[in-house]
């Protein structure tokens, strides 16, 4: 009877602290979302759009006016340099040469006589038988017939040159991206000429000019690697590097922007002049450091679960104070309006390279503390950030720390699953936990 007894105490006791201790586990566990701190390489990037074209693109219009009487290119095609592209109606041009031509003989003809007048009026006045007045007068009526032949001369070049110029001629190799008009539109040609077709030199080697904002544009550097996508081929991800970074900056609505130039090769013609690329700029890259997700660094506990005698850590300029989900997973976006978040203010623009932010708190949670659901605030220095994770600088922090990144507020978010990229709970890069 004693035995049994001791036996049902002990059976009693064992599930009094088995139930205290799942117990007081499953409410922490139901508080606090956790990631484990790991090492990994970290990269800043600029983010930025701009649109593809080819390194050389040519505009071939027309000087003179006309009806299109021909066209032997369309878009597509593959020309050479001086083939035969279009043609305007040459009627109006060769009458004007036809003109041109009678007009430089009528002047040949006033020459010769003008001449034969001016030698009889040489003899003359050798012999005493004509006035001065009448030698200087046939003389300028001779100079005067010489130059309406040098002019009528000239009105014939202008209208050949007319005449040639109604044929439109390729200016280099390429092939024809645009054309404008079609066989029996009238070419006005005025204070400028008219687009007739687009001609891209080499489809193989284009370009993106991306539009980057004032605040990133001191972080790039020509050689940097830059990534693109276009939405053409969304899972795929092209590459070149900043080959050109220009001054001419853009103002719209207040927002500064400069163009900068990516190299890109374009072997399998799979891009396409025009199209938009959302591009992503490399400007810093640190490798195997520590690095922690980005909502610990937003993490603020509330006031009755601060640590007991420890000062009230300080929310970073720029972050938003009180408890948050972590952030988005995956690179976050600028655009010509706003900078990567989190990435250029880490950027120091005096020495052109990343700097070490002031310090900034985490809180873990140990595996002592971790029933009582009891936070330990770390202090760190933190570099580079990708938008996702942070590298520590420094700090007492190592890796298979548990950081807290946000708080389980309802069933969704206690049933959320590890985000992409982070190993299982307990090993490096493990995802958030519930304690």
């Amino acid at each position: 009877m004693r035995k049994t007894l001791i036996w049902t105490a002990m059976a009693v006791a064992i599930a009094a602290g088995a139930f205290l201790l799942l117990g007081g586990r499953k409410r922490a566990e139901a508080k606090y979302r956790t990631a484990v701190v790991d090492k990994g390489n970290v990269t800043q990037t600029v983010a930025a759009t701009g649109s593809l074209s080819a390194v050389t693109t040519v505009k071939v219009g027309s000087v003179v006016s006309g009806n299109v009487a021909a066209l032997h290119a369309d878009f597509n095609k593959q020309v050479k340099k001086g083939d035969l592209l279009a043609e305007l109606d040459p009627v109006p041009f060769q009458e004007k040469v036809s003109q041109s031509k009678a007009a430089l003989e009528k002047a040949q003809v006033d020459v010769r006589n003008s001449e034969i007048a001016l030698r009889r009026q040489k003899a003359l006045w050798a012999q005493q038988l004509a006035a001065q007045a009448d030698l200087d007068q046939a003389q300028a009526n001779y100079d005067s017939a010489v130059a309406a032949v040098n002019q009528a001369k000239a009105m014939l070049a202008s209208a050949e040159t007319d005449l040639r110029n109604s044929k439109i001629i390729a200016p280099i190799d390429g092939v024809v991206v645009d054309r404008q008009y079609d066989v029996g539109q009238p070419v006005a040609a005025s204070f400028q000429a008219p687009t007739i077709f687009t001609i891209a030199q080499d489809l193989t080697k284009m370009q993106v000019s991306a539009d980057v904002s004032e605040s990133d544009i001191g972080m790039c550097k020509v050689g940097q690697p830059v990534r693109f996508n276009v939405d053409a081929y969304p899972d795929q991800t092209f590459r070149g590097k900043i080959a050109q970074i220009r001054l001419n900056a853009t103002v719209n609505q207040n927002v500064v922007t400069y163009p900068v130039i990516i190299e890109v090769n374009n072997e399998d013609l799979a891009l396409r002049p025009s199209m938009t690329a959302n591009v992503s700029i490399d400007v810093a890259t640190v490798k195997d450091v520590l690095r922690v997700p980005n909502a610990a660094l937003r993490f603020r506990p509330e006031e009755s679960e601060k640590p007991s005698g420890k000062p009230t850590p300080q929310p970073v300029a720029g972050q938003a104070p009180g408890n948050q989900a972590p952030a988005p997973e995956g690179p976050a976006r600028g655009g010509p309006g706003g900078p990567v978040a989190d990435a250029s203010h880490q950027f120091d623009r005096s020495g052109g390279g990343p700097r070490k932010k002031a310090g900034q708190t985490v809180y873990t949670l140990p595996a002592a503390l971790a029933d009582s659901g009891e936070l330990k605030p770390v202090e760190i220095r933190t570099g580079i950030t990708d938008g996702r994770f942070t590298q520590v600088a420094s700090g007492d922090l190592k890796p298979g720390d548990t950081v807290v990144v946000g708080l389980v507020t309802t069933k969704a978010d206690s049933s959320v699953g590890r985000p992409p990229g982070m190993a299982g709970p307990g090993g490096p890069g493990g995802g958030p936990r519930r304690f």
